[in-house]
Order: C-alpha cells, then structure tokens, then sequence
C-alpha cells in the first residue's frame, strides 16, 4: 500500500475525522496530500474540497481520493462531475473496495456524521488495498460508463 498517493479533503462537517484520520493515513505509509480544509470553519463549502481532490486524482498527480463532509452525499455528486473520477460514497467495508475492484472507483467519500473514526479506518483501508479485478465483464461495463462520460 505504501506505494499509492492519496489526495483527502473535507469541508467543516469532515474537518474533525479527516483531522483525526491523518495520522493513520501516514501510519499506512502513503503519500497523503492535504487538501484542507486546514482550520474548522463553519461557513466553508464542500464542492471546493470535493474539487480540489476529484481533480489530483483526474489529472494523476495522486491515486486515489478521500473526501469527507457531512453526509458524503455532496461532496460524490460534485467529485463525480470530473471527468475520469468515479467516486462512491462508502459506509461499509463491502462497498469500499468491491466499487474499486469491479468499478475501478478512484475517490472515496465519507460522511463524518453518519460513521466514526474505527469504521472510517477499516473502510480506507479496503479501499486502499482493492485493485481494480480487470475481468472482461468489469471492463466492458467500465468501458460503458467511460463512454456515457465521453457522451455527456
């Protein structure tokens, strides 16, 4: 794990988790890009964070991204506007990294609100170890999705 880099933001309503998962991000010993917020402030917006990390991932400077805030609903729709990310908001180990291995799933959102700090760690974790499974029928759905984005 310790060769993947990974862009992470949270808007106010993720700030205290993000804040609290930094130091095992970096017990994990990978690259982590901070993206902010920096300080809590109640009057910040989330799509600038979600923005922000959905685009080092879009662009390769980073593997992969978490974003926190509230809910996490917010922050997957702004994330998913950018082309090349496929971003799911996880609230189970399951779907963390089955959205990775079969939706090669590059950002994973997370709502600060509805899950803790020991469920949050166990979720980036699987999702940080998945690997996209490269089977014919997830490439060919794969392939699908990528040309509805190319569509619009």
């Amino acid at each position: 794990m310790s060769n993947i880099s990974v862009a992470i933001g949270a808007d106010h309503g993720g700030y205290g988790l993000k804040t609290d998962l930094l130091p095992f991000l970096n017990q994990l010993g990978i690259k982590v890009l901070d993206l902010g917020a920096c300080t809590y402030d109640s009057a910040d917006d989330y799509p600038d964070f979600a923005l922000a990390v959905a685009r080092k991932v879009a662009c390769g400077q980073t593997d992969r991204g978490i974003i926190i805030c509230g809910s996490g609903v917010g922050a997957c729709i702004t994330a998913n506007k950018i082309k090349g990310v496929r971003a799911g908001l996880c609230h189970d180990v399951y779907s963390a990294h089955q959205g990775v291995e079969h939706d090669d799933m590059n950002v994973l959102c997370l709502g600060a609100r509805v899950i803790g700090i020991e469920v949050a760690k166990e979720i980036i974790t699987a999702f940080l170890n998945a690997r996209f499974t490269g089977e014919e029928r997830h490439k060919r759905r794969l392939e699908k999705l990528l040309q509805a984005e190319k569509e619009g």
